[in-house]
């Protein structure tokens, strides 16, 4: 149905002919499943999703090409991963308007299946090492995992109000196989603080959140990094499996357009002066920067007031630190830039009730204003207030 994606141009018959028989080892993936997203629906760009580690490299001739094009990469490109907080240049500045910072990231356990293809066994197997590697967190990162099975209201209500949540319905998902088996093997985990999160077997395995109020990227950064490493450490330990990383696609996920870092690095900031200049102008300057523009409300959400959600734009083809420096920089760009465009658009506010003061500069040089307050009736009245509500010439003219 989406004659207009990328599967579209990838899957021809020809290739089609050479894929149609093939099964993945770990999951019993096919490339019909793969594609089931641009088969039933008209709207998708990509429309592709991996259902194990093995699709990418079973069904190489349709997602190589596809990979190469989304994130304009070359064929014999390498992805290099980076977490050291340390290289992170700065910070964004105590004058930026941030209210908040949000960095995620997804990672898959080599061995199991990705969403759309992970077997029931498998997606257990996965909720159970992250039970286990929890118990073993640091302080800072240590809490709780609620399983959505068997869920009680209050904990549910709580997670809505927290907006960390996650729940089943969305079509595409559906479709491409997400939601088999709802809502078991699936939970989330937050530490006391509610500043570090893990979404367990959504649409990645696992999806590693790190937030906190106010601008401190660098600092949500390192508690990201911590955390994964923990994260790693005990699957490790427990199942003496790693997370699933390839030269060439970095970490793999099940949707392509995550391949690399699978990072998403945000900030909630208010751009008055931008919002005056335009939206439009706005998007125009975070593509030459580098970062994606988005209303408060998420991935489609509308417009909120001058409030946006500024993140990364790219995904493979650089580290994480890169990533983090590029939406630091230009998030403290814009704030440069949003200050000039709030003074060219300066707002008008009323005169004060000011008596005595000297004869004003008259802009409106033909106005019957200008005609009848001379110089010598300003001087009789400037002083005067009126009775009623303390009125003055200044104000009224």
């Amino acid at each position: 149905q989406s004659k207009h994606s990328l599967v579209a141009k990838y899957v021809t018959e020809d290739v089609w002919g050479k894929l149609k028989g093939l099964q993945t080892k770990t999951s019993g993936f096919t490339l019909i499943q793969a594609i089931a997203c641009a088969v039933e629906f008209d709207n998708q760009h990509c429309g592709i999703y991996a259902g194990d580690w093995d699709s990418y490299k079973d069904f190489a001739p349709v997602f190589d090409p596809l990979i190469q094009e989304y994130h304009g990469i070359s064929a014999d490109s390498k992805h290099t991963s980076d977490m050291d907080a340390s290289k992170i240049k700065g910070n964004i500045n105590e004058e930026v308007p941030v209210h908040s910072c949000r960095i995620r990231v997804g990672r898959s356990i080599d061995g199991f299946g990705l969403s759309p293809g992970i077997t029931k066994e498998q997606r257990v197997g996965v909720e159970k090492l992250m039970i286990n590697a929890v118990k073993n967190f640091p302080a800072d990162l240590a809490g709780q995992y609620y399983p959505l099975t068997g869920m009680n209201e209050g904990v549910r209500q709580q997670l809505v109000d927290d907006h960390f949540l996650f729940v089943s319905g969305d079509r595409n998902l559906t479709v491409a196989g997400m939601e088999r088996d709802w809502p078991e093997g699936r939970g989330i985990f937050h530490n006391a603080e509610k500043t570090f999160l893990i979404w367990v077997n959504e649409e990645d395995q696992l999806r590693i959140i790190s937030m906190q109020m106010g601008g401190d990227v660098k600092g949500v950064f390192q508690r990201l990094a911590k955390g994964i490493m923990a994260v790693g450490d005990s699957v490790k330990k427990e199942s003496g499996k790693e997370f699933c990383l390839d030269s060439k696609y970095g970490y793999i996920h099940s949707c392509p357009t995550n391949l690399g870092t699978g990072m998403r690095a945000s900030v909630h900031v208010d751009l008055p002066g931008w919002t005056a200049h335009g939206v439009d102008k706005l998007q125009a300057r975070c593509e030459q920067l580098h970062l994606q523009p988005r209303g408060t409300r998420g991935e489609s959400g509308g417009q909120t007031g001058h409030t946006y959600d500024i993140s990364n734009k790219h995904r493979l083809g650089y580290s994480e630190i890169q990533l983090v420096q590029k939406m630091i920089d230009g998030v403290n760009t814009l704030w440069e830039e949003d200050k000039k465009f709030q003074q060219a658009s300066k707002q008008y506010k009323a005169m004060e009730a000011q008596t005595n003061g000297p004869f004003p500069n008259i802009q409106s040089k033909h106005s019957l204003v200008a005609q009848y307050v001379t110089k010598d009736i300003w001087e009789k009245l400037k002083g005067i207030k009126t009775k009623t509500s303390g009125f003055t010439l200044i104000q009224a003219i």
